[in-house]
């Protein structure tokens, strides 16, 4: 089926018998009946996952108990799991260690850039990031005595200046989906002798990143979205090789120490990635973690990121065809080399037509003030679940099936 020919459901449904990905669906344990477009929030969980916890509670933890650290080698977890995210991410092994949240990461990697740029007095960042990337930002200035920055995405490139010490941005917005070209702000950035911060959130696991191709410095992700790790997963954080030894983190915990059992109180950073830890590691996450990487064992990058650009553009199209004159404002860039792995619509009840949609068993996301999020996780989307979706979108905005008290009525999580 090319893009511009008339389309049917037949025509989805063939598409999926020609999906190269279609097998990897069955990775994954999916409710009957239900289209999960919210993987771009919280993945879908990877069917061997309760096998792997069960043993780790049942064996490891109850009979093996303390001595599991060692026994079960739960002790190098983080470093395993981190050098596998590395493998999705474009760095080296030693490079990548899973810790702590997103949140903490980027506070730790932000103080510790602004340490290797002194004398300069500026944190650069867009309007319109993800809040929590500004307001850690905002008191690493404080802390550091410098100026956060903010400016339209548009205007990164043309702020940069030798009073920038550090660039933080994230690849692809959470709430348009836009992906910034990383190679050219990189290149950009160290022109004029900044650091760049990447926040891969919403890019890692959903297409092949580069990190060491664009000579990154440093960058932070979370485990839960395209990773599949599960509610409240670890995050991530990358430091590139030449930034290690010269690297002050300022959460010096004892997993950081360069012999955390020597039990020293002089604190000597380790010699590796491993300066990055701060305290014990959430043992049962970064395990469940570990496991959920599985699912991409085998998985060609570029082939799951030309399936991620097919789902947006046919989605879009359907939704051009399909939804004209009901309300609806495309929020994503068209061109799918622009944009991540989700599409984003503008409707003024985007709330309560979520709702709707979700009572349907279609579940994607709102971001306020009106924002109707679409993730397309290519590992089990088919393309059957975008004609399907599309069509019930319209039939909701048409017979207004959105207006109702209980669609209506806002939840605490939205």
């Amino acid at each position: 089926m090319s893009m511009s020919s008339p389309a049917t459901r037949a025509d989805f449904e063939y598409l999926d018998r020609l999906d190269a990905l279609g097998a990897s669906r069955e990775r994954f344990d999916l409710p009957e009946g239900e289209i999960y477009l919210d993987g771009n929030s919280l993945g879908a969980m990877p069917t061997h996952i309760p096998a792997r916890i069960e043993k780790v509670l049942k064996q490891e933890w109850a009979q093996g108990l303390i001595r599991s650290w060692n026994d079960a080698e739960w002790y190098p977890a983080p470093q395993r799991t981190g050098a596998k995210i590395a493998a999705l991410i474009g760095a080296q092994g030693h490079e990548v260690i899973v810790a702590d949240s997103t949140s903490i990461n980027l506070f730790k990697v932000l103080v510790a850039a602004t340490r290797l740029r002194p004398g300069r007095s500026v944190i650069l960042a867009e309007k319109g990031n993800f809040p929590t990337d500004v307001y850690i930002a905002d008191g690493v200035a404080e802390l550091t005595g410098s100026q956060l920055r903010c400016v339209e995405p548009d205007e990164i490139l043309d702020a940069l200046d030798e009073d920038v010490a550090i660039v933080s941005l994230t690849h692809v917005n959470f709430k348009s989906g836009k992906r910034y070209d990383m190679a050219r702000i990189t290149e950009r950035a160290h022109a004029v002798g900044a650091l760049v911060v990447w926040d891969l959130c919403h890019s890692a696991g959903a297409m092949p990143i580069a990190l060491n191709g664009v000579n990154a410095d440093f960058a932070v992700g979370c485990g839960y979205k395209y990773l599949n790790g599960g509610p409240g997963a670890p995050a991530f954080v990358f430091v590139a090789e030449r930034h290690i030894p010269h690297i002050r983190q300022p959460l010096t915990g004892w997993h950081g120490h360069a012999k955390p059992f020597d039990f020293d109180h002089h604190f000597r950073p380790h010699p590796t990635i491993d300066r990055m830890l701060t305290g014990t590691a959430p043992q049962l996450g970064v395990l469940a973690l570990e496991a959920a990487l599985e699912v991409f064992d085998g998985v060609d990058l570029n082939l799951l990121r030309e399936k991620s650009v097919a789902l947006g553009d046919l989605f879009i199209r359907l939704c051009d065809e399909q939804l004209a004159d009901l309300g609806i404002d495309l929020r994503s860039p068209r061109n799918g080399e622009e944009r991540g792995s989700q599409v984003s619509l503008a409707h003024e009840q985007a709330y309560a037509v979520m709702q709707a949609l979700i009572a349907r068993g279609i579940v994607g996301d709102f971001r306020a003030p009106d924002i109707l999020r679409f993730g397309f996780a290519p590992l089990y989307i088919r393309y059957v679940d975008i004609w399907d979706s599309v069509v019930a979108l319209r039939a909701i905005l048409e017979q207004k099936e959105w207006d109702r008290p209980e669609f209506l009525a806002r939840k605490s999580v939205t």
